[in-house]
Protein backbone atom coordinates (compact mmCIF):
# COMPACT_ATOMS: atom_id res chain seq x y z
CA UNK A 1 0.00 0.00 0.00
CA UNK A 2 1.33 3.70 -1.32
CA UNK A 3 2.62 5.59 2.34
CA UNK A 4 2.04 9.17 2.35
CA UNK A 5 -2.03 8.81 2.16
CA UNK A 6 -3.71 9.85 5.59
CA UNK A 7 -6.14 7.09 6.96
CA UNK A 8 -9.04 9.15 6.55
CA UNK A 9 -8.53 9.47 3.14
CA UNK A 10 -8.47 5.61 2.20
CA UNK A 11 -11.14 3.31 1.27
CA UNK A 12 -12.06 0.72 3.73
CA UNK A 13 -11.55 -1.69 1.03
CA UNK A 14 -7.46 -0.82 0.82
CA UNK A 15 -7.57 -0.83 4.87
CA UNK A 16 -8.87 -3.91 5.41
CA UNK A 17 -8.49 -5.77 2.10
CA UNK A 18 -9.05 -9.70 3.90
CA UNK A 19 -11.34 -8.93 6.72
CA UNK A 20 -13.56 -6.45 5.50
CA UNK A 21 -16.78 -8.79 5.65
CA UNK A 22 -15.59 -11.06 8.47
CA UNK A 23 -17.72 -10.38 11.12
CA UNK A 24 -21.39 -11.09 10.24
CA UNK A 25 -24.00 -9.15 11.20
CA UNK A 26 -26.42 -10.40 13.85
CA UNK A 27 -29.81 -9.78 13.35
CA UNK A 28 -32.97 -10.14 14.22
CA UNK A 29 -36.40 -10.16 12.38
CA UNK A 30 -39.18 -7.47 12.62
CA UNK A 31 -42.53 -8.71 14.88
CA UNK A 32 -39.79 -9.90 17.40
CA UNK A 33 -40.53 -8.89 21.36
CA UNK A 34 -37.72 -6.58 22.06
CA UNK A 35 -37.05 -9.25 25.18
CA UNK A 36 -35.64 -11.70 23.07
CA UNK A 37 -33.45 -9.07 22.03
CA UNK A 38 -32.31 -8.40 25.11
CA UNK A 39 -29.94 -11.94 25.64
CA UNK A 40 -28.93 -11.52 22.11
CA UNK A 41 -27.19 -7.99 23.21
CA UNK A 42 -25.66 -9.14 25.95
CA UNK A 43 -23.94 -11.33 24.33
CA UNK A 44 -22.81 -8.66 21.30
CA UNK A 45 -22.59 -5.05 22.66
CA UNK A 46 -19.51 -3.67 22.63
CA UNK A 47 -18.04 -6.88 20.00
CA UNK A 48 -17.06 -6.41 16.92
CA UNK A 49 -20.79 -6.92 16.19
CA UNK A 50 -21.78 -4.30 18.82
CA UNK A 51 -25.23 -4.04 17.69
CA UNK A 52 -28.33 -6.31 16.63
CA UNK A 53 -29.65 -5.51 13.27
CA UNK A 54 -33.35 -6.01 12.40
CA UNK A 55 -34.72 -6.84 8.67
CA UNK A 56 -38.13 -7.27 6.66
CA UNK A 57 -39.66 -10.23 5.28
CA UNK A 58 -37.29 -10.21 2.67
CA UNK A 59 -34.40 -9.83 5.15
CA UNK A 60 -33.36 -6.51 4.29
CA UNK A 61 -31.82 -4.15 6.88
CA UNK A 62 -35.04 -2.12 8.07
CA UNK A 63 -32.91 -0.99 11.73
CA UNK A 64 -30.87 -1.58 14.09
CA UNK A 65 -31.13 -1.88 18.11
CA UNK A 66 -28.05 -1.83 20.57
CA UNK A 67 -27.78 -0.54 24.10
CA UNK A 68 -28.73 3.25 23.41
CA UNK A 69 -32.70 1.87 22.17
CA UNK A 70 -33.05 -0.30 25.13
CA UNK A 71 -31.95 2.03 27.95
CA UNK A 72 -33.48 5.27 26.23
CA UNK A 73 -36.85 2.87 26.17
CA UNK A 74 -36.78 1.78 29.84
CA UNK A 75 -36.73 5.12 30.98
CA UNK A 76 -39.77 5.86 29.24
CA UNK A 77 -41.14 2.65 30.72
CA UNK A 78 -39.65 0.89 33.16
CA UNK A 79 -41.97 -1.98 33.14
CA UNK A 80 -42.44 -5.27 32.20
CA UNK A 81 -44.52 -4.43 28.86
CA UNK A 82 -41.27 -3.03 27.19
CA UNK A 83 -40.13 -6.13 27.13
CA UNK A 84 -43.00 -8.40 26.34
CA UNK A 85 -45.33 -6.16 24.71
CA UNK A 86 -43.34 -4.56 22.56
CA UNK A 87 -41.77 -5.10 19.25
CA UNK A 88 -38.20 -4.39 17.83
CA UNK A 89 -39.29 -2.37 15.05
CA UNK A 90 -41.22 -0.03 17.36
CA UNK A 91 -37.76 0.77 18.94
CA UNK A 92 -35.24 0.52 16.68
CA UNK A 93 -33.10 3.15 14.96
CA UNK A 94 -34.47 2.82 11.09
CA UNK A 95 -32.10 2.93 8.08
CA UNK A 96 -29.06 1.59 9.05
CA UNK A 97 -25.90 3.23 7.72
CA UNK A 98 -24.24 1.00 4.61
CA UNK A 99 -21.29 1.26 3.41
CA UNK A 100 -18.78 -0.44 0.53
CA UNK A 101 -15.44 -1.44 0.53
CA UNK A 102 -14.94 2.26 -1.48
CA UNK A 103 -15.97 4.10 1.19
CA UNK A 104 -13.20 6.05 3.00
CA UNK A 105 -12.91 5.97 6.37
CA UNK A 106 -13.49 9.70 6.99
CA UNK A 107 -16.96 9.46 5.83
CA UNK A 108 -17.82 6.33 7.73
CA UNK A 109 -16.86 8.38 10.74
CA UNK A 110 -19.12 11.21 9.14
CA UNK A 111 -21.84 8.63 9.41
CA UNK A 112 -21.35 7.54 12.85
CA UNK A 113 -20.95 11.03 14.34
CA UNK A 114 -23.72 12.03 12.57
CA UNK A 115 -25.95 9.32 13.80
CA UNK A 116 -24.72 8.80 17.17
CA UNK A 117 -23.70 5.21 16.44
CA UNK A 118 -20.32 3.22 15.52
CA UNK A 119 -22.16 0.81 13.80
CA UNK A 120 -22.80 0.11 10.04
CA UNK A 121 -23.41 -2.86 7.72
CA UNK A 122 -21.76 -3.79 4.36
CA UNK A 123 -23.25 -6.25 1.93
CA UNK A 124 -20.97 -9.26 1.50
CA UNK A 125 -19.88 -11.95 -0.79
CA UNK A 126 -22.64 -14.39 0.76
CA UNK A 127 -25.86 -12.52 -0.43
CA UNK A 128 -26.06 -10.87 3.46
CA UNK A 129 -24.23 -7.95 5.88
CA UNK A 130 -21.47 -8.00 7.37
CA UNK A 131 -21.06 -5.47 10.69
CA UNK A 132 -18.44 -2.44 11.00
CA UNK A 133 -18.52 -1.41 14.70
CA UNK A 134 -15.72 0.59 16.32
CA UNK A 135 -13.88 -2.76 18.03
CA UNK A 136 -13.86 -3.79 13.98
CA UNK A 137 -11.78 -0.26 13.31
CA UNK A 138 -8.89 -1.63 16.17
CA UNK A 139 -7.88 -3.89 13.06
CA UNK A 140 -7.12 -0.83 11.18
CA UNK A 141 -5.22 0.89 14.32
CA UNK A 142 -3.37 -2.20 14.91
CA UNK A 143 -1.87 -1.54 11.75
CA UNK A 144 -1.04 1.76 11.72
CA UNK A 145 2.76 2.85 12.69
CA UNK A 146 2.92 6.18 13.77
CA UNK A 147 4.56 7.54 17.09
CA UNK A 148 1.33 9.08 18.32
CA UNK A 149 0.64 7.72 21.83
CA UNK A 150 -2.20 7.70 24.27
CA UNK A 151 -0.78 10.70 25.70
CA UNK A 152 -2.02 12.29 22.88
CA UNK A 153 -5.79 11.59 23.33
CA UNK A 154 -7.89 14.05 24.60
CA UNK A 155 -8.13 13.63 28.89
CA UNK A 156 -11.61 13.15 29.49
CA UNK A 157 -12.71 13.12 32.97
CA UNK A 158 -14.52 9.97 34.30
CA UNK A 159 -17.66 9.55 34.96
CA UNK A 160 -18.36 7.73 37.89
CA UNK A 161 -21.63 6.86 39.93
CA UNK A 162 -21.78 5.91 43.81
CA UNK A 163 -22.69 2.49 45.49
CA UNK A 164 -25.65 2.33 45.93
CA UNK A 165 -27.01 4.61 42.62
CA UNK A 166 -30.16 3.94 40.88
CA UNK A 167 -30.64 2.55 37.47
CA UNK A 168 -32.35 5.74 36.68
CA UNK A 169 -29.64 8.05 37.93
CA UNK A 170 -27.13 6.07 36.14
CA UNK A 171 -28.38 5.57 32.67
CA UNK A 172 -29.56 9.30 33.21
CA UNK A 173 -25.63 9.92 33.51
CA UNK A 174 -24.80 7.83 30.70
CA UNK A 175 -27.03 9.81 28.45
CA UNK A 176 -26.05 13.39 30.06
CA UNK A 177 -22.32 12.43 29.17
CA UNK A 178 -22.68 10.53 26.05
CA UNK A 179 -20.89 7.67 27.77
CA UNK A 180 -21.26 4.12 27.59
CA UNK A 181 -19.45 2.92 30.17
CA UNK A 182 -19.44 4.43 34.19
CA UNK A 183 -16.49 4.16 36.60
CA UNK A 184 -17.96 3.11 40.12
CA UNK A 185 -16.14 5.91 42.12
CA UNK A 186 -12.69 5.22 44.15
CA UNK A 187 -12.58 2.12 42.16
CA UNK A 188 -10.88 0.49 39.10
CA UNK A 189 -14.50 -1.12 38.18
CA UNK A 190 -17.33 -0.21 35.80
CA UNK A 191 -20.64 -0.37 34.67
CA UNK A 192 -21.86 -0.43 31.19
CA UNK A 193 -24.90 -0.72 29.17
CA UNK A 194 -24.51 -4.33 28.47
CA UNK A 195 -24.02 -5.09 32.07
CA UNK A 196 -27.43 -3.43 33.02
CA UNK A 197 -28.88 -5.34 29.91
CA UNK A 198 -27.16 -8.28 31.34
CA UNK A 199 -29.03 -7.93 34.71
CA UNK A 200 -31.94 -6.97 33.16
CA UNK A 201 -31.94 -10.42 31.28
CA UNK A 202 -31.39 -12.27 34.51
CA UNK A 203 -33.49 -10.67 36.73
CA UNK A 204 -36.26 -10.01 34.57
CA UNK A 205 -38.37 -10.80 37.24
CA UNK A 206 -37.50 -7.25 39.04
CA UNK A 207 -39.36 -5.72 36.40
CA UNK A 208 -42.56 -8.16 37.23
CA UNK A 209 -42.42 -7.50 40.36
CA UNK A 210 -41.91 -3.59 40.50
CA UNK A 211 -43.57 -0.68 39.31
CA UNK A 212 -40.46 1.54 39.88
CA UNK A 213 -37.93 -0.36 38.63
CA UNK A 214 -35.62 2.91 37.87
CA UNK A 215 -35.25 3.72 41.42
CA UNK A 216 -33.85 -0.36 42.07
CA UNK A 217 -30.12 -0.10 43.13
CA UNK A 218 -27.27 -1.31 40.58
CA UNK A 219 -25.47 -2.95 43.46
CA UNK A 220 -27.37 -6.37 42.35
CA UNK A 221 -25.00 -5.88 38.78
CA UNK A 222 -21.52 -7.41 38.97
CA UNK A 223 -19.40 -4.57 37.74
CA UNK A 224 -16.68 -5.26 35.23
CA UNK A 225 -12.42 -4.63 35.82
CA UNK A 226 -11.19 -1.72 33.60
CA UNK A 227 -7.96 -2.61 31.88
CA UNK A 228 -5.16 -0.38 33.90
CA UNK A 229 -1.61 -0.04 31.95
CA UNK A 230 1.25 1.88 33.13
CA UNK A 231 2.69 2.51 29.44
CA UNK A 232 2.51 5.12 27.26
CA UNK A 233 1.50 3.35 24.40
CA UNK A 234 1.53 4.03 20.57
CA UNK A 235 -1.72 4.08 19.18
CA UNK A 236 -1.31 0.41 16.98
CA UNK A 237 0.06 -0.84 20.45
CA UNK A 238 -2.76 -0.24 22.51
CA UNK A 239 -5.39 -1.04 19.76
CA UNK A 240 -3.85 -4.38 19.44
CA UNK A 241 -4.21 -4.56 23.40
CA UNK A 242 -7.66 -3.68 23.04
CA UNK A 243 -8.06 -5.99 19.76
CA UNK A 244 -7.51 -8.99 22.64
CA UNK A 245 -9.73 -7.93 25.28
CA UNK A 246 -13.27 -9.24 25.14
CA UNK A 247 -14.76 -5.45 26.17
CA UNK A 248 -12.26 -3.46 25.62
CA UNK A 249 -11.72 -0.29 27.91
CA UNK A 250 -8.06 0.87 29.50
CA UNK A 251 -7.01 3.66 31.82
CA UNK A 252 -3.57 5.19 31.71
CA UNK A 253 -3.00 7.66 34.50
CA UNK A 254 -5.66 10.71 33.18
CA UNK A 255 -6.51 8.68 30.27
CA UNK A 256 -9.71 6.50 28.89
CA UNK A 257 -9.28 4.85 26.16
CA UNK A 258 -12.41 3.26 24.30
CA UNK A 259 -12.24 1.81 20.81
CA UNK A 260 -13.87 5.60 19.77
CA UNK A 261 -11.09 7.35 20.93
CA UNK A 262 -8.92 5.06 18.45
CA UNK A 263 -11.67 5.58 15.94
CA UNK A 264 -11.52 9.27 16.68
CA UNK A 265 -7.43 9.70 16.38
CA UNK A 266 -7.23 7.71 13.43
CA UNK A 267 -8.80 10.78 11.53
CA UNK A 268 -5.42 12.67 12.29
CA UNK A 269 -3.61 13.51 8.80
CA UNK A 270 -0.24 12.94 10.37
CA UNK A 271 -0.91 8.91 10.48
CA UNK A 272 -0.01 7.80 6.96
CA UNK A 273 1.90 4.90 7.41
CA UNK A 274 0.34 1.66 7.45
CA UNK A 275 1.14 -2.09 6.91
CA UNK A 276 -2.15 -4.32 5.38
CA UNK A 277 -0.40 -7.57 6.89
Amino acid sequence: MSQGIPISERTLGDLLPDTLTYSLCIHIDKGTEVGVITGMLVQYLESVTDSVMIRDEDHNPIGTIGGKEIMENLLKNPTSSLFYGTKVEDIMEPNPVTVSKDTKYKDLMDFWKERGRAYAVIPNEWGFYSAISAQKVLEIGMRCKTNISIRDLPKKLPVTFKKGATFGSVINSMFENRTRKILLENSNKYLSDRLIIEAISEKMKNITETDDFLNESVDVVNLEQVRVIFDDLTINEVSAMMYDMEHPYVIYKDWIVTPWDICNILLSPEITEYTVK
